[in-house]
């Protein structure tokens, strides 16, 4: 029931020709915090992989309130607020300082190896993430 944490540096190649981080690294650290959250729970990604399933992301989403510059720190906190039998959805707080600066949501379906159809979690894989499921 908690958010997981991680703290990206901002390198120079993160940032734009406005002078402050890209989109793109936004999505980067979204997808790191999305692994680590996979790699709490003891299911790096290709042990996910080698149960039957995989995530695939369906949508990305971000909202932007204030720009990050470089020197900044940025811990991006990573949760799931809703966890379903085929799919799920995370969300991401971008924070500087005690400021949410901006923040994401993607969604994801699970997806079967053998078959490239819907999966469906087991109660003991649904138990793998509820350590990270969040109210929002």
């Amino acid at each position: 029931m908690a958010f997981l944490t991680i703290e990206p540096e901002i390198y120079t190649y993160d940032i734009d020709f406005n002078n402050h981080v890209s989109n793109i690294s936004y999505i980067r650290w979204m997808e790191i915090g999305r692994l680590k959250l996979l790699e709490k729970n003891r299911k790096a990604m290709h042990e996910i992989q080698s149960q039957g399933f995989v995530p695939v992301l369906t949508r990305t989403e971000i909202s932007y309130k204030k720009p990050l510059l470089l020197g900044d720190k940025v811990p991006v906190e990573t949760g799931i607020p809703k966890l379903r039998n085929i799919s799920a959805t995370l969300v991401f707080r971008f924070m500087c300082g005690d400021e949410i600066i901006a923040e994401g949501e993607q969604d994801a379906l699970f997806i079967s190896v053998e078959t490239r159809k819907a999966y469906r979690l087991t109660e003991e894989q649904r138990r793998c993430f509820e350590a990270y499921i969040v109210k929002e």
